[in-house]
C-alpha cells in the first residue's frame, strides 16, 4: 500500500498549500485505523491546527472539499477531524493479483538495499557444548533478520562469531587431560565435552586451584602453546561438525565463521590505538577505557594481562569495517548482554569511522526457560536442539499418521511440519519476551501456529488442484478480477498487498514476528474467504477463475513469507 500512501498524501498536500508542512511529513503521518468502518486509510489534521489556524474538523472539511478523487479511491470522509479514505475494491483487486501473478514468487522483492551491506552476526554458540535450546532462537532470529534484508536487496553478510577463546577453554582443557579416559569421543562427542566440562566447573567451586591452573592453560594457549593449540583445535572441529549438521536443518547461511579465536593476533591493534588516542587508562592492574557516567568502564585488559568478549568484539568491528564496509553490524544476542554492547559501541567510536559506530546495533533477544528455572551449561541442565527437534518430528509424524495414513513422504512432510512448527513458536512472539519452553505447547496443531499455516498453504494448493487450475495455463489479463467484491475476498487481497511493507517493517524493527503474525492473519483472512465463497462448485467460470488467481495469490504470499522464517510448506498433510 505505499504507493496508495504516496497518492493520498499528494491528495492532501495539494489541497493545503503550505509551506509550512512537507510531503513527506503528510506521508508520515497516514495510518491504518484499527476499525474497518473507518476506511483503509486515515489522516489526523490535528497537526495542522496551529499551521492552518483553524480547528482540525474544519481543516479536514476543507481538504475534503479539495480533494480530487483518484481511480484508487472510492470515496472520502471526515470523523472527528480525521480524513478517512476507502479504496476502490475493483481497482485494488487488479492491481494487487496481477502483480503477484506477474512476480510470482518474486512477490514482495524490492532492491532498495542494492549496493548496502548489512551484517548479521548470529547464532554464536560457545564451542566444545552441544547446541541447546538458547542457541536455537539466536539462529531462528538471526536467519530471518538475514533473509528479510536479503528479501529487500540488500548484500547481507552472515557471520557465526564462534565463542572458542576465552578462559573457559584452559578449564576444559584442564577437565579433559583428568577425565577423557572415561569417555568415548567416538560417540557423541559434544555431549561428553559439555559433561567434562560440567564436571569440572563442580570441581573448581571446591578446589580454587583448578581455577588458577585454567588461567594458566588459557595463557599457554593464547602464548601459542602447540599441543594445547592442537587440541583446542580438535574441540572446534568436532563443534563446528554437528552445528552445521543443525544449520542445514534450519536453513541458516553464514559468510564467515570467524569466532574469537580468529581476532587473537588482532587485538593488540586496538590497545595500541586506544592507548594513542590516550583513553586506555590503569584501574587496580587493568587496563580499562570510561565510557560515560551512567555506565561502568570496559575492561580491555584484564589485571593478568589476558583480553576478555570486548577486547575480541573492538577488534572485530575494526576488521569488519575494513573488510565488509557495512553501513549496519546487527549483533544478536540475548538481553543479558546489552550492557557488554553498549560499553563495546561507546568504544568504538575511537577506532573507526563515525559511519561505521553509528551503524553497530543490538537486537536482543529474551531469555528461554525451563519450567524448572533458568537452563545453564554449567549446572547440566538443558535441553538439546537434537534432542528437541528429533522429538518434534516423532510427534509429527504421530499425528500425521493418525489423520492421514496413506499420505506419500510422510517421513519428510513429518519433518517439514515438526521443524516448521518448532521455528513458528519461537518467531511468533516478540523478541524480547521471555518464554516458558513447553514442548507440548510448541508442538500445538491449532491455533496461531506454524502448522496451521502451514496447512492454509496446503488447503490452496487442494482447491487449485480440484479445480484442475494451472496458472501457467492462465492469461490474468483476461479475467475479470472486478468480480471479486465480496467482503471476504476485498479484506484478504488488501492483507495480501500489504506483504511487502510487512517484510520492510519486519526489518526494520528486527521484529520478525511481525512477519508471523501477519501470516497467521492471512491464514485467518482465507479460512473466512474459503468458509464464505465457493470455488470448485462454482457454474459461473469467470468469477471462479477469479477466485482461483486469488487462492493461487494466497499460496504465493504464505509459502515466500514462511521461506523467510526458514519453514518449508508441505504440498499435503
Amino acid at each position: 500500500m505505499e504507493e496508495i500512501k504516496k497518492i493520498i498524501a499528494n491528495m492532501i498536500y495539494n489541497a493545503i498549500s503550505s509551506n509550512e508542512i512537507t510531503l513527506e511529513d503528510i506521508e508520515d503521518k497516514i495510518e491504518t485505523p484499527k476499525d474497518k468502518k473507518n476506511g483503509d486509510f486515515a489522516y489526523p489534521c490535528f497537526n495542522l491546527a496551529k499551521i492552518l489556524r483553524n480547528s482540525p474538523i474544519n481543516i479536514a472539511n476543507q481538504i475534503k472539499e479539495k480533494i480530487v478523487l483518484d481511480e484508487k479511491i472510492s470515496k472520502v470522509e471526515v470523523v472527528n477531524g480525521f480524513l478517512n479514505f476507502y479504496l476502490n475494491s475493483e481497482s485494488i483487486a487488479n492491481d494487487v493479483l496481477k502483480e503477484i501473478v506477474k512476480k510470482g514468487e518474486d512477490y514482495g522483492k524490492t532492491d532498495e538495499g542494492k549496493g548496502i551491506n548489512i551484517i548479521v552476526e548470529y547464532s554464536s554458540p560457545n564451542i566444545a557444548k552441544p547446541f541447546h535450546l538458547g542457541h536455537f532462537r539466536n539462529t531462528v532470529l538471526g536467519k530471518a533478520l538475514y533473509d528479510l534484508y536479503e528479501n529487500l536487496g540488500y548484500h547481507v553478510i552472515g557471520i557465526n562469531h564462534l565463542g572458542d577463546w576465552g578462559r573457559q577453554f584452559g578449564l576444559l582443557i584442564e577437565g579433559y587431560n583428568r577425565f577423557k579416559d572415561e569417555y568415548n569421543l567416538e560417540n557423541n562427542p559434544l555431549e561428553a565435552l559439555s559433561d567434562i566440562y560440567t564436571r569440572i566447573n563442580k570441581l573448581a567451586k571446591e578446589d580454587e586451584s583448578i581455577i588458577d591452573i585454567a588461567r594458566e592453560n588459557f595463557k599457554k594457549l593464547e602464548n601459542g602453546d602447540k599441543e594445547l593449540y592442537e587440541l583446542w583445535k580438535e574441540f572446534r572441529e568436532i563443534s563446528l561438525k554437528e552445528y552445521n549438521r543443525i544449520y542445514d536443518v534450519l536453513k541458516s547461511r553464514f559468510d564467515s565463521y570467524n569466532g574469537e579465536a580468529f581476532y587473537n593476533d588482532k587485538m593488540q591493534e586496538v590497545i595500541d590505538i586506544l592507548d594513542k588516542k590516550g583513553v586506555l587508562k590503569d584501574s587496580q592492574g587493568a587496563k580499562i577505557v570510561e565510557v560515560g557516567d551512567n555506565m561502568p568502564p570496559c575492561i580491555i585488559l584484564k589485571s593478568d594481562g589476558t583480553t576478555i568478549y570486548a577486547t575480541r568484539d573492538l577488534a572485530a568491528i575494526l576488521y569488519r569495517a575494513r573488510t565488509y564496509d557495512f553501513t549496519k553490524c546487527i549483533y544478536i544476542t540475548a538481553t543479558e548482554q546489552i550492557l557488554h554492547f553498549k560499553q563495546v559501541f561507546e568504544v568504538a567510536k575511537y577506532l573507526v569511522d563515525e559511519k561505521y559506530q553509528k551503524g553497530l546495533t543490538h537486537v536482543s533477544y529474551g531469555m528461554i526457560r525451563l519450567k524448572t528455572g533458568k537452563m545453564s551449561t554449567r549446572e547440566g541442565n538443558v535441553v538439546y536442539v537434537n534432542d528437541l527437534l528429533e522429538e518434534a518430528i516423532k510427534k509429527s509424524k504421530d499425528i500425521i499418521i493418525n489423520k492421514n495414513p496413506n499420505l506419500e513422504n510422510i517421513d519428510l512432510v513429518s519433518k517439514q511440519i515438526g521443524i516448521g512448527a518448532l521455528i513458528f513458536n519461537y518467531l511468533k512472539s516478540g523478541k524480547n519476551k521471555d518464554i516458558i519452553f513447553d514442548l507440548d505447547e510448541t508442538l500445538r496443531f491449532d491455533g496461531e501456529t506454524g502448522p496451521y499455516v502451514q496447512y492454509t498453504y496446503v488447503r490452496t494448493k487442494s482447491i487449485l488442484e480440484k479445480v484442475g487450475f494451472d496458472i501457467n495455463n492462465i492469461d490474468v489479463y483476461k479475467i475479470d478480477l472486478g468480480l471479486l467484491k465480496e467482503i471476504q475476498e476485498v479484506d484478504l487481497i488488501k492483507s495480501l498487498e500489504k506483504f511487502e511493507s510487512i517484510i520492510r517493517k519486519a526489518a526494520n524493527e528486527y521484529e520478525p514476528s511481525i512477519l508471523s503474525r501477519y501470516l497467521i492473519d492471512v491464514a485467518t483472512q482465507f479460512s473466512r474467504f474459503y468458509n464464505e465463497c465457493s470455488v470448485a462448485n462454482l457454474e459461473d467460470e469467470n468469477l471462479k477463475y477469479a477466485r482461483c488467481i486469488l487462492v493461487y495469490a494466497t499460496s504465493i504470499v504464505i509459502k515466500r513469507g514462511l521461506s523467510i522464517l526458514g519453514i518449508d510448506c508441505p504440498e499435503k498433510m
